[in-house]
């Protein structure tokens, strides 16, 4: 595990910090954000009943979170069980390249081992190559490839 990165649960005196990261993550993938959708999201975070849950990521010597995973219960059907999915990740740029990625990845571990998940998924973008090449370290590339389709 990174001994120099913290994470834990967001608590509501994060909600700024938070709003900063999450407005980041949404420029990365030249997504609009505003203040409707940051409130919504905020508001899932911290209401307990709601699945997605966030962990933040503190360096030494930084009140503020440099990073931040969003994670949620994703039912399996062809396991009849539960996995992760991990719809978030991002790493503010000044802190990329100190192992802030791994920290959160190593809790995200630790919360599916908690949960009885034998896995997490996730998605990301095709020239992401940063996060890639952080991805094909933890973990392997699946063959699956991802639709949307608009309603």
């Amino acid at each position: 595990m990174n001994h120099r990165t913290t994470v834990k649960p967001a608590q509501r005196e994060n909600f700024e910090d938070w709003c900063r990261l999450y407005a980041g993550y949404a420029e990365f993938y030249r997504v609009p954000m505003n203040a409707t959708i940051l409130n919504t999201v905020w508001g899932w975070i911290m209401d307990e009943d709601h699945e997605i849950e966030c962990l933040l990521a503190f360096v030494p010597g930084h009140s503020s979170p440099c990073g931040l995973a969003h994670v949620r219960r994703m039912p399996s059907p062809l396991r009849g069980m539960d996995i992760g999915f991990l719809d978030d990740l991002f790493v503010d740029p000044a802190s990329r390249g100190n192992r802030v990625g791994e920290a959160l990845f190593d809790a995200l571990r630790a919360t599916a081992r908690e949960r009885g998940w034998p896995k997490i998924r996730w998605i990301t973008a095709d020239d992401n190559y940063r996060a890639r090449s952080l991805y094909d370290r933890i973990s392997g590339k699946t063959g699956w490839n991802t639709y949307e389709m608009e309603i």
